[in-house]
Formats: C-alpha cells, structure tokens, sequence
C-alpha cells in the first residue's frame, strides 16, 4: 500500500527512521537547558540561541534522496573571566603589587583554626 507524505511534520518524523527527529528534540533541550543556566545566573539578562535544520534536496528520474544535517547550535558567547596580576621590575608576573611587597613583612601564613 502506497502512503502519500502530505506535511512536513509527517516527513521530518520519518527521516532517518526517525533518527532526525530524536537528535532534533536532543539539541532543543540541550540549547534550552544551557540558556536556562545562563539565564539563572543572569535574570536581568536576555540569552538567545539558534538551531538550523538543512535539508537537502535531489531528484532523478522521479526519486527524491534527502539528506538532513543538524549544525552545532548557536549559543551566546560570554566573556570569559579576567585574572589580574602585576609585573615585577624583572618583567616577570607576581600576584602581589611589587611595591606593596614589603608593605606589611610579605604573604603572612593562614590560620585555618580562626573562627569566623
């Protein structure tokens, strides 16, 4: 028996066995979820992605081959954070001010018994 594809939901679900449709759902939520975190850590902040579906299309002789392909999803990029350290007279990187070394008899060891 013959079946006729009349809509697109009907062929997006069959490509592939399917397969499409499942890695589909797998990116939405993925895409979701990640703009979700960063949402949370960023509520007064508007985070977009974008998924892309390429079909592509070819016809010979009345049979129609079509191959999908899912790209990475695009996602905000967010800076990263910044690491600040000081040069020394050497040229060298420290991460105490070269001046303020001495300031105070240097790095003073952390007492870990101390209450807060």
């Amino acid at each position: 028996m013959q079946t006729i594809i009349r809509d697109t939901q009907a062929l997006l679900g069959m490509l592939e066995s399917g397969d499409l449709n499942s890695e589909m759902t797998e990116t939405v939520e993925t895409v979701l979820k990640k703009l979700q975190e960063l949402s949370n850590d960023q509520p007064k902040n508007t985070f977009k992605g974008e998924i892309t579906l390429k079909l592509k299309f070819a016809v010979k002789n009345g049979m129609v081959d079509i191959d999908a392909e899912i790209p990475p999803p695009k996602l905000p990029k967010l800076p990263r954070k910044t690491s600040v350290y000081f040069l020394t007279y050497e040229g060298r990187l420290s991460t105490e001010h070269p001046q303020q070394r001495d300031m105070f008899g240097g790095p003073r060891e952390i007492d870990h018994r101390r209450q807060q």
